[in-house]
């Protein structure tokens, strides 16, 4: 095991052993059921309820809820755990971290009351329909449309991308009401509504328990009980959200970039080549040097991003930059890491393809490194054209 600076986070002895708590679920209902889940695209739901029970989804929302009402370094250590045994099929953080603040944030009394204590206690599976198969990242150019017919809206249109979309009993939807921007709202469509339809669970590079697909609307009736917030106001929802989804994603990327290094140390030790292990050739030594100098400094930058969020202090260019570093340092060291195993590091069976399958995503979901690199420049002063 790498040896590494202690972290910047205020970690309490109650942390240490939610910690090793959720790290025993993992190991012992997560990772030896993980194959099963890649052949079978998706987690069974089962693991979802036990999680919920333990206490391991949204710990940090209110008790009134069935929260445990705990300051958000309880989902850091979820988020942590789960990348760290690289059990990429069981989306938690997605669920917890990213959809579930919507309703906690935006929706109404009557509505948290009827969808919270089943979001937390894992028996109601969320997704969020963003990405159409036109607009990618442009949310602003959502076509999927919600006429207002009175008591309830009538919605049409196709998600792609969608993760936990199989599986989801209730889904998000982007759905336009009005004109650009200012005329986007979010409407919660429930599994069962008339018209809801899976379309395809997409065969994805990695992430293959991860359930991926495509969710259709066709003359979806949604009451107007299930509009989250104000109508029109998404588009502003959504931007103030985006933050923590990009910094969730860095806390993971960082634990499971540590964790890829210190398998790869591991494995330099013990593997040899003419006559001693092939991590005593200088150039071996030196790469793993660079990348542990890289993964310090970057784990350092992501606990100071968590500090700040916490106090509700970080900024979403902030939040971009650290998901933007994270994920390509990820990236670029889980590729270097590979080259030390040589033809091993091409076998399915060693964890180091697996991660390298698993990475290549990181990149391009909860915003592109492209539109990372868009937001932090115009924290610079940079113009744009």
């Amino acid at each position: 095991m790498v040896k590494r600076l202690p972290r910047l986070l205020p970690f309490t002895e109650e942390h240490n052993q939610f910690r090793e708590m959720v790290a025993d679920f993992i190991a012992n209902d997560c990772v030896p059921r993980h194959e099963e889940w890649e052949k079978a695209g998706e987690v069974t739901r089962d693991v979802w309820e036990k999680a919920g029970k333990l206490g391991m989804i949204c710990p940090n929302f209110p008790e009134e809820y069935g929260g445990l009402g705990l300051d958000f370094l309880y989902n850091v250590i979820v988020i942590e755990e789960l990348a760290k045994a690289a059990s990429s099929g069981f989306f938690i953080s997605l669920h917890a971290d990213v959809i579930a603040p919507y309703v906690l944030h935006y929706a109404n009394d009557e509505q948290k009351k009827r969808w919270l204590p089943g979001i937390i206690n894992g028996t109601k599976i969320l997704s969020i329909g963003m990405t159409e198969p036109g607009t990618g990242s442009d949310l602003a150019a959502v076509t999927t449309k919600a006429e207002d017919k009175g008591d309830y809206f009538l919605l049409n249109g196709s998600k792609t991308f969608i993760s936990n979309g199989y599986l989801s009993d209730l889904c998000i939807v982007v759905a336009r009401t009005g004109e650009g921007q200012g005329g986007i709202s979010l409407l919660m469509v429930e599994r069962g509504m008339e018209g809801f339809e899976r379309g395809r669970k997409l065969k994805k590079i990695g992430l293959h328990a991860q359930d991926t697909s495509e969710l259709h609307f066709n003359d979806v009736k949604v009451p107007k009980a299930n509009l989250i917030g104000r109508l029109n106001a998404g588009f502003r929802y959504l931007m103030q959200s985006l933050a923590q989804e990009r910094l969730v994603l860095a806390i993971s990327n960082i634990a499971s970039a540590e964790v890829v290094l210190d398998q790869t140390v591991k494995y330099c030790n013990e593997r040899r080549a003419f006559g001693k292990p092939i991590g005593a050739f200088q150039n071996t030594r030196f790469s793993l040097v660079d990348m542990y100098v890289e993964q310090e400094a970057a784990r350092s930058y992501c606990d100071r991003i968590v500090e700040l969020h916490m106090k509700g202090e970080a900024t979403p260019a902030q939040a971009s930059a650290v998901k933007l570093q994270c994920s390509e340092l990820l990236q670029a060291h889980v590729s270097k890491c590979l080259q030390f195993f040589g033809g091993y590091g091409f076998m399915m069976e060693y964890p180091i393809a697996k991660a390298y399958l698993d990475c290549r995503v990181q990149t391009i979901y909860a915003g592109t490194s492209e539109i990372m690199r868009e937001i932090v420049s115009k924290n610079l002063g940079l113009a744009s054209t």
